[in-house]
Parts: structure tokens; C-alpha cells; sequence
């Protein structure tokens, strides 16, 4: 009897070119069939957002043994639409996203597009897992994750994941992380962690073009409401470990039922 091997879906919001996504191919790709579909280009920020007015093209850009790659002219979500509906020969054994160019902490999770990946994917009752990592250049290291990428979806594999809910895994850049003689050479650890409390600030720069008109920036300077709190994904970074933070779909605010309840019931 032949066993199949795990079919393993990628996405992210970096485009199918980056070289995160191609570094988390090159770790996975041992371990399942890789199918890639991720946007023709950038979609960073596009969260859940899917393509309810706009028709969506795939193309396949290449093919080797054991790994197809697609690229959709829509949005991380619909990537990963496109590839349920169209690509993949059977439902995936794990939807992963990433690995995005700059981290998705704290309430980064909710603008994210890599984020947007695994909670469609979770949605789908998959194990989902996104990767970031604390560097927005185009070429960033990511030769130190490997072994903690491995480990994850070696596990998460093995495992799976309690229905509704996925995880947010971040990287810290080992050469930012504060607090020691030296820039690190490998993470202290891993820390699984909850959501820090933040917030974006200044989030808009005006700029006047020559022509007389006024154009804007999306920018912000993100502040850490508690920066003393040790079991957040914040601190966790910011102290040179890698973050994983559980994720659930259902965004109820369970503790407040009761007393909704009382006040709302007729």
C-alpha cells in the first residue's frame, strides 16, 4: 500500500519571489509535497481581505519533484482560496505562511497577510502555522530558523493543532536583540506566549507633491503598552526568543457573555 506524503500549502503576502517563502519551501520541502500559491507581487497588510469584485488569474511558475509553484493575481487569502479550489489534489495536511519580511506580533496579527494565510487555512479545519521574522530587507538571513522551522511543523505534523486555532510564530533579528556584551548567534529559546497589548502611533506622514496637492504615508511607530509584562510575544522578541503565540478563530469575548446577557436579554 502506498503512503502519501504529507501535501504541505504555502502562502504568504511577500509574493511568490520572495525569499522567505522560497527559504520556508527549501526546509519543508523534505518533509511533504510543497505546493506554493501566493499574490504575483507584495500584499503586505491585506489581512483577511479576499477578491469579491475582481476576477483573479493563476499562473504556474514552475515545477520540480515534489514542489509546484503558483502565483495569484489576488490576495494572500485568495491564494490560498484559489489553491482549495483549484491546485491542490486533496485537502493539505498544513497551510503555512511566510516567512514575512518583518514580524507580525502583537496586534500586527490582525493587519498581516501572512496572518491572513493560516487563519483562512484554520478556518478550513487545517493545522496552520505562520513564520515571520523581525527584518523587512529583501535579503534577510533566515539560515537561523531552520532548525526551529523544522521543529514546529515536524510537530505540528505529528500532532495537529486543537480545531480553531493556529500559530503565530515570530523570529527576533538576532543582530537587534538588546541586553547582551555581543549580538546573539542563535535565539535563547523558545517562549510560547500571549498577544502583547500595543498600538500604532503617528501613523500618517504628509508629504507636499510639487504639482500642489498633498499625498500621504502609511508609516506609525508601534508602542508597547506593557513593556514590563514577561509572557507577551513582544518581550519575548524584544529578549532574543522565538515567539509562539496560539491563535483562535473565535474572537468572542467568552468572559463578558454572562454579563451582556443580563443587560441585552429580553
Amino acid at each position: 500500500m502506498e503512503i502519501k506524503r504529507p501535501l504541505i500549502l504555502i502562502s504568504n503576502d511577500d509574493g511568490y519571489q520572495s525569499k522567505g517563502i522560497q527559504a520556508l519551501v527549501d526546509v519543508v520541502a523534505p518533509l511533504g509535497d510543497v505546493i506554493v500559491c501566493a499574490p504575483d507581487s507584495a500584499r503586505s497588510g491585506f489581512s483577511c481581505a479576499f477578491s469579491a469584485t475582481t476576477p483573479l488569474r493563476l499562473t504556474l511558475r514552475s515545477r520540480r519533484p515534489g514542489v509546484a509553484v503558483w502565483s495569484c493575481s489576488g490576495t494572500p487569502v485568495d491564494s490560498v482560496k484559489m489553491a482549495f479550489a483549484e491546485v491542490c489534489p486533496r485537502q493539505p495536511d498544513l497551510v503555512l505562511g511566510g516567512i514575512n519580511h518583518g514580524d507580525n506580533a502583537s496586534v500586527n496579527t490582525h493587519y498581516s497577510g501572512t496572518m491572513g494565510v493560516v487563519l483562512e487555512g484554520c478556518m478550513k479545519r487545517v493545522p496552520s502555522v505562520a513564520f515571520s521574522l523581525c527584518d523587512h530587507s529583501d535579503d534577510a538571513d533566515f539560515s537561523p530558523l531552520r532548525p526551529y522551522i523544522d521543529r514546529v511543523v515536524r510537530q505540528v505534523l505529528a500532532d495537529g493543532l486543537p480545531q480553531g486555532v493556529c500559530l503565530n510564530v515570530n523570529f527576533p533579528l538576532l543582530s537587534k536583540v538588546a541586553g547582551g556584551a555581543a549580538p546573539l548567534t542563535d535565539f535563547r529559546g523558545v517562549r510560547v506566549c500571549r498577544m502583547s497589548a500595543g498600538s500604532w502611533q503617528r501613523e500618517i506622514t504628509t508629504c507636499h507633491h510639487p504639482r500642489g496637492y498633498d499625498y500621504y504615508w502609511m508609516v506609525g511607530h508601534y508602542q508597547n503598552e506593557e513593556p514590563e509584562a514577561t509572557d507577551t510575544d513582544r518581550w519575548a522578541i524584544d529578549h532574543g526568543y522565538v515567539a509562539i503565540t496560539p491563535t483562535r478563530i473565535d474572537v468572542t469575548a467568552h468572559e463578558e457573555m454572562a454579563r451582556l446577557s443580563a443587560m441585552f436579554n429580553a
